[in-house]
């Protein structure tokens, strides 16, 4: 359960999962939390493309990783200003409950920021960065936002 002090709530999760994140943030809403999206979720809602490939455009041109930087940064401001992170970690690359590289660094901030770190579901030992994952001490939702 989400603390009653938390009133603000920035969604951390794999570009993979931001057309699902959506309706999580609805969820929220409905709880009168206010939810702050990474930016390319909100591009991907405008234009309808969640294609993940499409918005990757550094791995076609090295140059572009100044983005990739760019993107990371405005994220980190977010959960700067926010109350709690909220980790939508689902199912990707055959594991239940995915939690990539970039989605761990924006935990460690939370944690480092002493910002309470929701985790959506259950992390399996099986998990790269379980250990991390769990130092954070954070706080499983097993899907229940209410």
């Amino acid at each position: 359960m989400i603390s009653h002090k938390v009133r603000s709530i920035t969604v951390c999760t794999s570009a993979s999962f931001y057309r699902q994140s959506w309706k999580i943030k609805e969820r929220l809403e409905k709880q009168g939390f206010r939810v702050s999206m990474p930016h390319t979720a909100k591009v991907m809602r405008r234009t309808g493309n969640y294609q993940v490939s499409h918005y990757k455009v550094w791995y076609k041109d090295k140059n572009l990783f100044k983005r990739k930087a760019l993107l990371m940064a405005r994220h980190f401001r977010e959960i700067e200003k926010g109350d709690a992170i909220l980790v939508l970690n689902l199912n990707k690359k055959g594991s239940r409950g995915y939690i990539g590289g970039n989605v761990l660094m924006e935990m460690a901030l939370a944690f480092y920021l002493k910002k309470p770190i929701y985790i959506w579901r259950t992390v399996q030992q099986s998990q790269p960065f379980y250990e991390e994952i769990l130092g954070m001490e954070p706080i499983f939702l097993n899907g229940k936002v209410e």
